[in-house]
């Protein structure tokens, strides 16, 4: 299973940050946090989050003609709430490139990543970013709480990510009020954005709920406007749209031109 080996690479690749640079250098270059991220999803009724990713270990290279800081000038410029940055080698990303897109946008930056270890929240913390990914499916119980109470000592926000009501009911009790769910099955790797209507149910009055994966265009994004969803999480569309201005205008304000067909699921 492909989320497995990555994984098992994430952790390798976390040994060896440790070894090159140990976490007590690391602290000493923390950034102050203030939970942008969070607050700027809350202060709109409806956010883009956009994925400044040019690669994915399934379809290989997915853009030849930007770099990282570019897709993130254009998708700022063009309406995105907040940025996610790929760090994970598998992705081709690395933690540099939250501090290339922090020195030309100021938008907050998700740092993705497979988070497996408290270092890397230090490391994101340290390169800039304001929040990290918290996937439920790879996390015991005990770790997404332990991984939270730290990112928020640190001043991180955490999108907690799941897949599956069983997920769902997991991050409940860890006390997560950033959820995103993904629509890509783990097993298949397919993605279909109805499983965000099928979880939304049971999703707590109080979330910030965050679609991810699968969003096609505008359509899709006002549907999951009008039943309550807060924003989309969107990288692949993004960044292998003809026109990537006009998509991140399309997926930033969905109701300009799709306004009267978006439908609750």
């Amino acid at each position: 299973m492909m989320l497995n080996r990555i994984v098992a690479q994430t952790r390798q690749a976390v040994a060896l940050m440790k070894k090159v640079t140990p976490l007590e250098t690391i602290s000493g270059r923390l950034t102050t946090g203030s939970f942008a991220f969070s607050s700027a999803l809350a202060s709109r009724d409806w956010a883009l989050i956009a994925e400044c990713k040019l690669a994915s270990p399934a379809k290989g290279t997915l853009c030849k003609d930007y770099t990282v800081p570019e897709l993130a000038a254009i998708f700022a410029t063009n309406g995105a709430a907040a940025l996610s940055v790929h760090t994970n080698a598998a992705f081709r990303g690395c933690l540099d490139d939250i501090r290339q897109v922090k020195a030309v946008v100021s938008l907050p930056v998700l740092c993705k990543e497979f988070v497996i270890d408290e270092y890397q929240l230090y490391a994101a913390r340290a390169a800039g970013a304001d929040a990290v990914l918290l996937i439920a499916a790879i996390l015991s119980d005990s770790e997404l709480r332990t991984l939270s109470q730290l990112a928020a000592s640190l001043g991180l926000d955490c999108l907690v990510e799941v897949h599956t009501l069983a997920e769902l009911s997991r991050v409940k009790q860890a006390g997560a009020r950033l959820v995103g769910i993904n629509n890509r099955d783990l097993q298949t790797f397919t993605t279909n954005i109805e499983q965000t209507f099928r979880l939304l149910p049971d999703c707590e009055p109080g979330w910030l709920i965050i679609s991810e994966s699968g969003i096609k265009n505008g359509e899709d994004a006002l549907k999951l406007k009008n039943a309550g969803v807060k924003g989309i999480l969107v990288g692949e569309g993004l960044v292998t749209a003809p026109d990537r201005p006009a998509k991140t205008c399309e997926l930033a304000v969905p109701s300009l031109q799709y306004e009267g067909r978006g439908q609750n699921a």
